[in-house]
């Protein structure tokens, strides 16, 4: 079942969550004239469409590799990150459009009460939804559900900060509050929005996977004990969860094809199982060894085939 699958089931809750925040905000909203209170709720409308946007490419992106997607599915993440950093940019702008417009007139909000109420009950359900959203992205090495998690984790800042506002135009009569924190909360949405944009394109770009990948992949190969010579070319890039790397493989010259694609098989697995979401693939190459005394006069591989060339 579809709701087996960790990312799909967190996905799911955060549809839910976002669309209960939003009615109960939209409602609000309106009966107050909170611009504070109509920007979290179209906040909140927004994390319906990413949720929504999330689901769909992650159950695109988790299926199996194909005919013409030999490398998975996994850029379908990548790009619904994307999409996400984009309409929230979209929004965080409107949001500031619509505030300046609002301190110019001097609009007024009205039941205060209500708005403070909503922001409060909607930064607790923000709390619990990116809480578990961010642990199962880290599960999962899942770049979607890490970007919903964010968004889900500016909603507690921005509600607690606008709920504040409130009070303060409340308490004090400063109704000019209300449009200014508006202001500030989108300006925050903007700047994480763009940091999203640049991880996303970064994806898309095939940029190398973070240098500590990289060298936990050269401590695997450096601390395995069987028959190899050497390695190079390692290469290294993400497809959403999945993390594609190859490289060149030295072996003695003298091996049989099944001895060096034991050594490779095994070397893969090793990292496979080591690296969540590895996908590797291992090019083999005879020792560039000019004066090669044979495989059994060979000191560096006489010492390491006293070793099982398969991996354990």
């Amino acid at each position: 079942m579809l709701l087996d699958n960790p990312k799909i089931k967190a996905a799911t809750v955060s549809i839910s969550g976002a669309l209960g925040l939003a009615v109960i905000k939209l409602f609000v909203a309106l009966s107050s004239g909170s611009m504070a209170v109509m920007a979290s709720a179209v906040d909140s409308l927004l994390d319906i469409l990413m949720s929504g946007v999330n689901f769909m490419a992650i159950r695109q992106a988790e299926q199996p590799p194909d005919r013409c997607h030999p490398f998975g599915h996994g850029k379908f993440e990548t790009l619904a990150t994307l999409f996400q950093a984009l309409v929230i940019t979209g929004s965080g702008a409107w949001i500031i459009y619509e505030a300046t417009l609002r301190l110019s007139r001097g609009a007024v909000p009205h039941h205060l009460n209500q708005g403070i109420g909503v922001l409060a009950f909607s930064a607790l359900a923000s709390w619990g939804i990116a809480s578990y959203l961010r642990k199962i992205a880290k599960q999962t090495d899942s770049t979607a559900l890490e970007a919903d998690s964010l968004h889900f984790r500016m909603d507690i800042y921005s509600n607690l900060g606008l709920m504040a506002g409130l009070l303060f135009s409340r308490w004090f009569n400063i109704f000019w509050l209300d449009s200014a924190l508006s202001i500030l909360v989108a300006s925050y949405i903007l700047h994480e929005a763009l940091k999203l944009v640049r991880q996303s394109l970064t994806d898309m770009l095939d940029h190398e996977l973070p240098e500590e990948i990289q060298q936990q992949v050269r401590d695997l190969i450096n601390s395995y004990d069987g028959p190899l010579g050497g390695y190079h070319g390692l290469r290294t890039r993400r497809a959403g969860s999945l993390k594609i790397m190859d490289f060149h493989l030295e072996v003695c010259r003298e091996m049989s094809v099944e001895e060096a694609h034991n050594i490779a098989d095994g070397l893969e697995k090793r990292i496979e199982t080591n690296i969540p979401g590895a996908d590797v693939i291992i090019h083999i190459e005879p020792c560039h060894k000019g004066d090669c005394p044979g495989r059994q006069n060979c000191k560096f591989f006489k010492s390491r085939f006293a070793n099982s060339p398969t991996i354990e």
